[in-house]
């Protein structure tokens, strides 16, 4: 596909980069020279200095033969402006950055009005991805299929575990649990395991089940499962009005740390169920009075990838409660990956992993439509929920005679209302939903499993 990606921030630097990846002609533009260069160098795409408000950038960018415009500058209405010139043309479809809580309120409509494909807000998607993490304080973390209804969950076992020196087919039998252990990540290495697979302490282990049993199963594993009840948010920007919101509606208690006294006032009156304090959180006798050592969770979400990394360290060492941390730059997310720090989430790695979905259910020839996509384990693990149409090749064809790709397991069928945890006798049918775990494949349709 011909894709002109408009901003060349982080997020338009990442999109660039998995773009260009998947085999796409990419164009990015930016005002910047810096910007636009460095992306350049470090990707094979084409770069425009330029402003995409502008028709004539636009135009010289090939808007009129583009398949996909994205525009992810920093302001939403200049993203709007850019959806509507590239709508000229009939067939470019178009998608947007939109964060401000005000003009997400009018998705539907703006949707509707500009004509666009899909309108992302990073923020929104961070908070409930966070809110999701809070449900489960034992899982680093998680990743939602079929609407909710199943999980993939990742959590580290620790020393001392039921599961360490266990093969696979003495947990499951022993466990009783409808759960599939789809991926083991031990010392940076990736593995789909078989049920000979031995567990060892400090693996990060992915298993797939239904939400409503994994609390369940957490328990026989000798994992806390006590629901998280009071959260502490540093810092007061979108996320954490957003995040903020969620847990409110589920009647959690949530105490937001902000520096900015302006900002205070306004999230007084936007959360009136919240307990706004006005401080640095960067002062320890702060968050001591406040009551970090009290608290079910810790969510860092401050402009400042050090600030937030600092703050979970010391949450984590002040007590045994559950910590997430923002992190933005992508150079500093490498650092952070070496530090115990739990659960860390990327706001552009998010908002990437919704457009890369969208680009290749545009692509699809077959109808087997990608429904979710997840990248895992920094991108060295793919997780992606198809759905089936009537010409998916190997319907009614048991899993263990099909061809089936290296590194690649088939972990999830949902049929209906029932949720299958697939064996090697288990067949796909049309109007299933399957969910495929595969190590470093870019799966655009089903048959992309195959050999």
């Amino acid at each position: 596909m011909k894709i002109i990606i408009v901003g060349g921030g982080k997020t338009g630097a990442s999109l660039a980069a998995s773009l260009n990846d998947e085999g796409h002609d990419v164009t990015i533009i930016d005002f910047n020279t810096e910007r636009i260069s460095t992306i350049c160098n470090d990707n094979d795409v084409m770069g425009l200095l330029g402003n995409g408000m502008n028709y004539s950038a636009l135009s010289e960018a090939g808007i009129e033969d583009a398949d996909l415009l994205i525009a992810v500058t920093g302001s939403d209405e200049q993203n709007l402006l850019c959806s509507l010139f590239a709508k000229k043309n009939d067939h470019c479809s178009t998608i947007a950055r939109i964060r401000n809580p005000m003009y997400f309120k009018e998705t539907d409509f703006i949707k509707d009005q500009v004509g666009l494909s899909l309108v992302i807000n990073p923020e929104f998607a961070g908070a409930m991805e966070i809110s999701q993490l809070l449900r489960f304080p034992s899982a680093i973390e998680v990743s939602s299929f079929a609407r909710g209804r199943v999980e993939m969950l990742t959590f580290k076992i620790p020393e001392g575990s039921v599961l360490d020196g266990k093969n696979l087919t003495y947990v499951r039998s022993k466990l009783e649990s409808n759960v599939l252990f789809c991926s083991i990540e031990r010392e940076g290495d990736f593995t789909i395991p078989s049920g000979s697979f031995e567990l060892k302490a400090g693996d990060k282990a992915t298993v797939m089940i239904e939400t409503n049993r994994a609390n369940q199963f957490f328990r026989k594993i000798k994992f806390d499962t006590h629901s998280v009840k009071s959260v502490m948010i540093v810092g007061g920007g979108t996320i954490a009005y957003y995040l903020a919101q969620i847990l409110l509606a589920s009647r959690i208690n949530v105490k937001i740390i902000e520096k900015d006294e302006a900002r205070c006032h306004e999230l007084a009156e936007l959360l009136p169920e919240a307990m706004i304090i006005h401080g640095d959180a960067s002062d320890k006798h702060l968050l001591n009075e406040e009551g970090i050592a009290t608290t079910d969770a810790f969510v860092a979400l401050t402009g400042f990838d050090e600030e937030n990394v600092l703050l979970s360290l010391y949450a984590k060492e002040m007590a045994d409660i559950k910590v997430v941390t923002k992190v933005d730059r992508p150079i500093f997310a490498e650092l952070v990956a070496g530090l115990d720090l739990e659960s860390v989430i990327h706001l552009h790695h998010i908002t990437t992993e919704h457009i890369l979905q969208h680009v290749r259910a545009k692509q699809n020839a077959l109808g087997n439509n990608v429904e979710t996509l997840y990248r895992l384990f920094d991108g060295k693990v793919e997780a992606v929920e198809f759905n089936i149409s009537q010409n998916a090749p190997g319907i009614n064809v048991p899993l263990k005679e099909m061809n089936l790709k290296e590194n690649l397991i088939v972990c999830g069928i949902i049929r209906g209302k029932r949720f299958i945890l697939p064996d090697g006798d288990s067949t796909i049918q049309p109007g299933d939903r399957v969910i495929v775990v595969a190590g470093q494949t870019k799966l655009n349709d089903f048959k992309d499993i195959l050999k």
